[in-house]
């Protein structure tokens, strides 16, 4: 029988960690088997700033998620984010030795190895090389370039760089956790899979990530990523402004949020009032909705605003560049009431809320397809994508274990090293098969197997 693909995915977020494990159903669609989730408690603007309080979490989220699914997860792909990560645009080019030999992907994989050795300020390194249009001899919008003739490639690259030690910290707290880190995806990207179509990538789209310590862009024109940025700030902050404003607690304040929270103050009478209760005996503090929805507006706009920077930035206002496709939400940030109706207010785009259900089997949760998991259905997607063998059914644990540890009486010597036999060599073989995937790997697995190298180096 056909060993079944699984894939894990672990979103580590400001305000939450979540571990997701789906696989492909027999109809090209994502069936979640299970999702852990837990409180994130060490990190902070999506960077880990407590090792100890993050790796208690993520083995929390683990757990659960192997509970739901009755799988044992051996390694996950992480989404890395935060206010570290910034995006440049670069131009390279190789001269080919023999211009009467078709273009090769190994041309393509050096013009790649080339950018990956540039030039980064101190501490930073690059965490994707995303190629962009590539030109041959001159002739230039060439999206393809395998199967052609040429003497001079080239391409424009988008490249990713974030602090080498923060990508570090979250090796080393998925490595504390027990499990294995497969694969490292920037949580824009990720985000774009699970809620963006290919017709809008191709006519143009700003995805808007807003995350609780972040929020995310990445924009998208001609089927091409063009340009990313992290913003570092996200729904936590409109908590903080409401705590404050309130003169409440957190928890109260995140409550009123997700419950009677409204970015348009017009929507609110100005007798519309909610009664918190108050601490230790104090009597209940009454608090009007209309203010409520004003402290908010205040802070999602000045959000939107940076966001929208960006997207000048990237030129949106040059026809050739215009983005057709508007505006897509997602995250948790999302959920908030007439947010949609507020970005289109002050960008004059049009905007819409992004569900991951599009990729979903028919018959999953319906809190999976909420844009809160987003980010942790792209994460499985790039797993499947990557062919991971992920986790494996508890009973199959099981079953290798009483291999190893069988009672020596039970059968004679001779078997017993027969089947030890038949293990090291279907590891072996395992071995092999996985040598030769590593020939066809990109730059982006070697540069988890560096960063594997030096947490094993570390002391």
């Amino acid at each position: 029988m056909e060993k079944e693909n699984i894939a894990v995915g672990l979103d580590i977020g400001t305000t939450k960690i979540v571990a997701m494990i789906g696989k492909k159903n027999e109809y090209g669609k994502l069936e979640i088997l299970g999702v852990g989730k837990s409180k994130s408690l060490g990190v902070a603007r999506g960077v880990v700033n407590n090792i100890t309080q993050t790796i208690q979490s993520i083995q929390q989220a683990i757990n659960d998620a192997e509970v739901n699914s009755g799988y044992k997860i051996k390694d996950v792909v992480v989404g890395i984010a935060g206010q570290h990560i910034r995006s440049i645009q670069h131009t390279d080019y190789i001269s080919r030795s023999n211009p009467e030999e078709v273009i090769g992907g190994a041309d393509i994989q050096l013009l790649i190895d080339q950018v990956n050795k540039l030039a980064m300020l101190p501490g930073e390194e690059i965490i994707h090389v995303l190629p962009q249009e590539f030109k041959i001899d001159g002739q230039s919008e060439i999206k393809e370039p395998i199967g052609m003739y040429g003497g001079r490639l080239e391409s424009s690259f988008h490249v990713v760089v974030g602090q080498a030690s923060s990508i570090r910290n979250v090796g080393r707290c998925i490595q504390s956790s027990g499990i294995e880190l497969s694969g490292l995806t920037l949580e824009p990207l990720a985000s774009s899979d699970a809620v963006l179509s290919q017709e809008e990538k191709e006519a143009g789209v700003a995805l808007i990530d807003i995350g609780g310590g972040t929020t995310d862009l990445a924009i998208f024109k001609d089927g091409i990523i063009r340009h990313t940025a992290v913003i570092p700030f996200g729904g936590n902050v409109i908590t903080d402004d409401i705590k404050e404003g309130c003169s409440i607690i957190e928890k109260q304040a995140e409550l009123l949020k997700v419950k009677f929270g409204s970015a348009w103050p017009g929507e609110n009478k100005d007798n519309e009032i909610v009664s918190i209760p108050g601490l230790r005996g104090r009597e209940p503090k009454e608090i009007s909705l209309k203010n409520l929805s004003k402290i908010i507006h205040a802070r999602v706009v000045e959000i939107i605003e940076q966001v929208f920077n960006e997207v000048k930035a990237y030129g949106h206002e040059d026809p050739r560049k215009k983005l057709i496709a508007g505006i897509v939400l997602t995250g948790g940030g999302a959920q908030l009431k007439h947010i949609k109706q507020l970005v289109e207010y002050i960008t004059g785009m049009d905007t819409r809320i992004g569900y991951p259900n599009e990729h979903l089997a028919g018959n999953s949760d319906e809190e999976f397809s909420s844009p809160l998991y987003a980010t942790a259905v792209g994460l499985v997607m790039n797993s499947i994508a990557n062919n991971t063998q992920s986790a494996v059914r508890k009973e199959e644990v099981v079953q290798q274990r009483n291999v190893f540890y069988r009672e020596p009486v039970a059968e004679p010597v001779e078997r017993v090293q027969q089947q030890v036999e038949e293990v090291e060599t279907e590891v072996y073989s395992k071995k092999e098969e996985s040598t030769g995937d590593k020939i066809k790997r990109s730059f982006f697995d070697r540069y988890v197997d560096k960063i594997k190298d030096f947490l094993d180096n570390a002391e």
